[in-house]
């Protein structure tokens, strides 16, 4: 059967975009810059995303091209009868785990876009607030719904195919996304007081990065950097398998990851001067979004629109990855069974609904459950995924394209090389064989580190 492939290179550069562009850009990055000291944090990422992100999203990209396979089956093309192949069956449970635990936070944010547009936060101060997002938690049967719309209708988006379904629908939500970002951007930057907000996020400060510690600021972009793009598990590789061969592939990561800057940049943008006009600490963390922007909204003039907007942008933003990841799951389940697009997507959207449920109940029914000491079921499989497969599937993906032992240099730099467009350098050799994967590395050993 003929590979579907996308109807126009917007449709690939978006989709791809799409699939970094999620809650690691709007909720995490946020949050971290206002933790490791703003500007700094932002320059030292910036830079990790170039050195680092760029190249591993381009062996991505040209594993994909050259197999026109799933991340399942793309190791026997490109290097048949070898140990590889297994690495594709880590790919796809990295990818089901990944969506075990996102549905659950995509869901969030679809109910705080429904509360917020509903008046719910309307009138309620800082504790009401914080008690909304605690009485959440303890409503399974809530969150189950939630969790359940964006499950089916996720894979329903998919079962209809890359352009009729995935490309149709992800197009026009991603222009959404980037009209809507740069509307609430110059809001905020209107805001009076947010002077203070903008500055602590853009101008680099190195007496608040020494105050947070160099190396926590160092590892800490160094993570993000690298988590933003999904890495790892072949979920760029996938987008790879579905374009032509008329662009080169750096220059296609490099837009995907200005676009995905982008985003997380706006968020910032969004965030910082608005914390700072309404006085709200800046390193909150995790509860940054849920637990203190909406005083901030409470606080606005039409704070019910400008919430309702933001919430918005936040469930397209959870939305676009778990769409590229469904399509992902759905792509590796046909290759392997050989069944139809519809008929697979049935069987995994059941299983993934079912597979979603012990971290949605890990707030309530399951509150005693901890897989790993200290921790519960969403940090635990988060942990797995972002700690061990993401950094992992990276090295393995980089040494595979840069060794003997796999593809090899000279069949990755043809295939990322052809086209038009921007190319990688030869000389760029020892850099992606040698240190690339010592980055990598680092962040592997760091995150286990951080962890226990």
């Amino acid at each position: 059967m003929q590979r579907e492939h996308f109807s126009s290179r917007l449709g690939f550069l978006l989709l791809s975009a799409g699939c970094a562009i999620g809650i690691g850009n709007v909720w995490k990055f946020p949050w971290m810059a206002g933790q490791y000291g703003g500007g700094a944090f932002v320059l030292t990422y910036l830079v990790f995303l170039l050195i680092l992100g760029v190249p591993t999203l381009t062996i991505e990209f040209a594993m994909g091209r050259a197999s026109q396979k799933s991340p399942l089956k793309m190791y026997q093309q490109l290097r048949p009868g070898t140990g590889w192949r297994f690495h594709g069956y880590v790919c796809l449970l990295g990818n089901v785990m990944l969506m075990m635990f996102y549905t659950t936070v995509a869901g969030w944010m679809l109910q705080y876009l429904v509360d917020t547009a509903a008046g719910r936060f309307a009138g309620l101060d800082t504790a009401g607030v914080e008690a909304m997002f605690g009485t959440m938690l303890a409503s399974p049967g809530k969150m189950t719904l939630f969790m359940g719309i964006v499950v089916v209708s996720g894979f329903l988006v998919i079962s209809f195919g890359i352009q009729k379904g995935l490309e149709k629908i992800t197009k026009p939500m991603m222009m959404l996304l980037i009209c809507m970002m740069l509307i609430l951007a110059g809001h905020s930057l209107t805001l009076k007081g947010g002077a203070e907000g903008l500055a602590f996020f853009l101008l680099p400060d190195l007496n608040r990065m020494r105050d947070v510690g160099i190396g926590n600021v160092l590892v800490a972009a160094m993570n993000q950097a690298f988590f933003t793009l999904s890495l790892g598990i072949g979920a760029m590789a996938i987008f790879g398998s579905y374009i032509d061969k008329s662009h080169s592939l750096a220059g296609e990561s490099l837009r995907v990851c200005i676009l995905d800057t982008a985003v997380a940049l706006c968020a910032g943008l969004i965030i910082f001067p608005a914390c700072s006009a309404y006085g709200v600490p800046v390193n909150q963390g995790p509860a940054l979004i849920f637990m203190t922007l909406p005083n901030v909204f409470n606080n606005l003039p039409l704070g019910r629109f400008w919430g309702s907007l933001f919430f918005l942008f936040m469930t397209f933003a959870a939305y676009s990855t778990v769409l590229a990841v469904f399509e992902n799951i759905a792509s590796c389940v046909m290759e392997l069974t050989g069944w139809n697009r519809k008929h697979a997507c049935l069987i995994c959207g059941a299983a993934l609904f079912v597979l979603s449920l012990p971290c949605l109940l890990g707030y309530n029914v399951l509150s005693n459950v901890h897989p790993i000491p200290g921790h519960d079921i969403l940090d635990t499989e988060d942990f797995i995924v972002s700690n061990l497969l993401l950094p992992g599937g990276s090295v393995l993906f980089i040494l595979f394209c840069t060794t003997r032992y796999g593809w090899g240099w000279d069949n990755f730099l043809a295939e990322a090389n052809e086209g038009r467009g921007l190319k990688l350098a030869r000389w760029l050799r020892p850099y992606m064989t040698y240190v690339l994967p010592v980055i990598v590395a680092v962040i592997l050993i760091a995150g286990l580190i951080s962890f226990f």
